[in-house]
């Protein structure tokens, strides 16, 4: 899979997540699954667990393609450092963003904890989608170097 289409699917599944978990938040549901990383029934959830498990779920594919990305960009020997810092901030924040969302549920919901998970979800957000818009620079440009 080219870098951009990676990039571009990272930014498609985090705005997912982050649509998740903006619908958990705005219905109360954030406490519903109790327990960190998993749901009481473990891996499979009950019903009642259904939408915290979808946001779990959804935050670990997008660490892992947060993650993909990064080390893509890392290897692509067209990469320019701009695509290597934005991913790699990325991966630090995605990484932060997990610690956080288990903090926000060992903490029952502490208010700043809440804040700060929200705040650094928009900073991950920004650097995805400036990754996305190098990644395709990067496919721009390729495509105009003559072999």
């Amino acid at each position: 899979m080219a870098i951009q289409y990676l990039a571009l699917t990272t930014l498609i599944v985090l705005y997912s997540l982050m649509f998740i978990g903006g619908y958990i938040s705005a219905a109360g549901l954030g406490l519903t699954c109790p327990e960190w990383p998993l749901c009481p029934n473990g891996v499979m959830p009950s019903e009642e667990y259904l939408v915290e498990w979808v946001h779990r779920t959804t935050a670990a594919t997008t660490g892992a393609l947060v993650i993909a990305t990064m080390v893509a960009s890392l290897i692509n020997k067209n990469s320019d450092l701009k695509i290597k810092i934005t991913s790699s901030l990325a991966t630090g924040l995605v990484i932060t963003q997990i610690t956080l969302g288990a903090l926000v549920i060992d903490t029952k919901l502490h208010a700043v904890l809440v804040a700060i998970h929200l705040g650094i979800g928009i900073w991950l957000f920004a650097m995805v989608l400036l990754t996305v818009l190098f990644a395709f620079r990067i496919a721009k440009s390729s495509k105009s170097i003559p072999a």
